[in-house]
């Protein structure tokens, strides 16, 4: 493989990490996650967003300059500093019901019972919940598809469409074989 530097975003639950984990170890590079350099680390997780220059600096430091990676996530208006630095762009998307159900199985597992009625977690699951509904409303304060559509169309670099619908193995293949093709679209 030759050196790449790809990001992958979509939606909550999408599953930029879960691509960006097997792309980085079938290209033997890095993978880091935006969520690891927007959060400061806490118990429990998810409470307290990083200063954007701290974020900014700590990708630098840490992840960002080297030859290769593939970094997960989302950036979006914070992270435009490192744009120039992508090769290519994967845009994730999926079912909105999917989506949503991956969301909470995800959340199911990390917290069990504590997100179910009456558990410490109950309130902050809702929250977040319904933060992931938002991004089909083009209106909706958070991040949404809407914006999310309009990054893209900015981005100076080739950017792949994929539905996540499919399975890990086969969103890997069309990626590898993107990358193979220079990141152009196949003829």
């Amino acid at each position: 493989m030759d050196a790449c530097r790809l990001h992958l975003t979509g939606a909550s639950g999408s599953g930029t990490t879960t691509l960006g984990r097997a792309l980085a170890s079938s290209w033997s590079v890095p993978h880091a996650d935006a969520d690891d350099y927007f959060w400061v680390p806490t118990s429990p997780p998810y409470t307290q967003k990083r200063a954007t220059p701290d974020r900014l600096r700590l990708m630098e430091e840490i992840f960002v300059a080297r030859d290769a990676w593939v970094l997960s996530g989302s950036l979006m208006g914070w992270g435009d500093p490192l744009v120039e630095r992508f090769d290519a762009v994967v845009f994730l998307s999926v079912g909105n019901q999917t989506r949503l159900e991956r969301l909470r199985g995800r959340e199911a597992a990390r917290y069990g019972a504590r997100i179910e009625a009456g558990g410490d977690r109950e309130a902050s699951h809702r929250e977040f919940i319904e933060w992931a509904e938002g991004y089909e409303d083009p209106a909706f304060d958070g991040r949404n598809r809407a914006q999310h559509e309009a990054w893209l169309a900015d981005l100076p670099c080739p950017v792949l469409r994929l539905d996540s619908a499919a399975g890990v193995d086969e969103l890997l293949g069309e990626v590898v074989t993107w990358q193979k093709q220079g990141f152009r679209p196949a003829t």
